[in-house]
């Protein structure tokens, strides 16, 4: 190959690319050193193609090497060397402005709800694990004896009321069949037992002519009337609820005194309503539980539709197992939960009075416009602002509604004179439905005093 002259004259050196960049030490490894020393071009034939595809023209016409598996550096992205625009940091800057602000509002709501967070001092009124009791403390429990609305006559004997095995049974039983079968009369005033002061609550007849039964059942209701009562302040019953076409288990509270007037006028506290049909029943069988308030000016007007909820258990029932029924009633609400204060079924506030709530002022009586018993008091919690005491009791059947007449197999009619005799005769239907779990079972009972009221001091 011919040398080519350069821009300036001279003799151009070229070399193999695989050729070292300064002379070797050895002598023949120099490709362009000659025998005098004087740089000469090497003429290579045989590779004098090959040669010529690594050169490339550079400015001023010399050569420069330039390998094929090297990328062009004027090919690759520089980031760092653009010109940055001054905008795109707010790219950035916002959305931490905004996560900053979500969790200042997030952090004030929780600051906010906890402090909201009522949390009021307590008294003990009554305490009892029925797992260190042999019997019922008398100056505390009272078990009524009486015939009442329902199917059930309560009575004070150890068949339906007792302490087993560390536990609180209220159990109902079936009517003595005698008293059913032939003309018998329950008087159970001149008994001397009858708790109740109404005629009707104390006497029941047989009358096989026209049909008409005692009550069919025996069953159970105690209170605390006698020795435990509470204004404001909270209860919790740990119970089992029983198992049982019909029956109808409640714990619940009563005034001491009715300072407003026959019920519901004075209030009626239901921390828990349930009943022992099992879960097929339409309105709730016993994985159903509800609270309820009843008042109302008098018994027609009862508002208990604007007080009431209802909490299903979730995939099992509330027989069986223990669970905690409780209350939590103050000057300014009142709620009723069950396992924790958290897991409410009922919630009422008391931030304006109960009767124009009620909408009692369009009502009247015989004419009559009926009086409002309770804004007198220039309390919103009126009536629920008086002493009440605890009620625990298995009712069974009724002819009030509670049972939905046609549904489910109901063996009687609410509005049959012999709703009674009905239900008695179909016993051979409900009664199984009682014999393996038809008790309700009480662990232990609790009744706080608020502190501010009934003597109960501020801790």
């Amino acid at each position: 190959m011919n040398p080519r002259p350069s821009a300036d004259g001279s003799i151009a050196r070229a070399r193999s690319p695989l050729a070292p960049s300064r002379p070797s030490s050895r002598g023949h490894a120099g490709s362009f050193l000659g025998n005098s020393g004087v740089n000469t071009p090497r003429t290579v034939g045989s590779t004098r193609a090959s040669t010529a595809a690594f050169h490339l023209h550079a400015s001023g016409g010399q050569k420069y090497f330039r390998s094929r598996r090297i990328r062009d550096v004027s090919t690759i992205d520089r980031p760092w060397t653009d010109h940055k625009d001054p905008s795109r940091k707010w790219h950035t800057v916002f959305p931490l402005i905004g996560i900053f602000i979500g969790l200042a509002l997030a952090g004030l709501m929780t600051y906010q709800g906890y402090s909201s967070v009522i949390n009021n001092s307590y008294c003990s009124v009554y305490e009892v694990d029925f797992s260190t009791q042999r019997e019922l403390d008398p100056d505390v429990w009272t078990k009524e004896v009486q015939l009442v609305g329902d199917f059930a006559e309560t009575t004070n004997t150890d068949e339906n009321v007792f302490i087993k095995d560390g536990e609180l049974w209220i159990k109902p039983t079936l009517q003595d069949a005698d008293l059913i079968n032939k003309n018998s009369v329950i008087d159970l005033t001149k008994q001397g037992i009858c708790t109740s002061d109404a005629w009707f609550d104390c006497h029941a007849v047989t009358n096989t002519t026209n049909g008409t039964i005692v009550n069919p059942v025996k069953s159970g209701r105690i209170n605390t009337r006698k020795g435990a009562s509470i204004q404001y302040g909270r209860v919790e019953v740990v119970a089992s609820l029983p198992e049982g076409d019909w029956m109808w288990p409640a714990i619940w509270l009563l005034p001491v005194d009715e300072k407003y007037g026959p019920w519901p006028a004075s209030g009626e506290i239901d921390i828990l309503e349930s009943r022992g049909n099992n879960y097929s029943y339409p309105l709730g069988g016993n994985d159903m539980i509800g609270g309820t308030l009843h008042w109302g000016p008098t018994f027609d007007t009862d508002a208990w539709h604007r007080t009431n909820a209802a909490k299903k258990a979730l995939h099992t029932t509330y027989t069986r197992t223990y669970h905690t029924f409780g209350l939590e009633w103050s000057e300014k609400y009142m709620f009723v939960y069950i396992n924790s204060r958290l897991n409410q079924v009922l919630y009422v506030p008391f931030k304006s009075a109960l009767w124009p709530q009620g909408h009692f002022e369009a009502v009247s009586e015989n004419g009559t416009r009926i009086v409002d018993p309770w804004s007198q008091t220039g309390r919103p919690s009126t009536p629920f602002d008086q002493k009440f005491y605890l009620i625990l009791n298995i009712a069974v059947g009724s002819t009030n509604g509670w049972w939905t007449d046609g549904v489910a197999g109901k063996p009687w009619v609410d509005a049959s004179p012999v709703a009674k005799r009905d239900f008695w005769n179909a016993r051979d239907q409900w009664y199984p439905t009682w014999q393996e779990n038809g008790q309700m079972r009480i662990k232990s009972v609790k009744m706080w005093q608020q502190a501010g009221y009934q003597g109960c001091a501020a801790k």
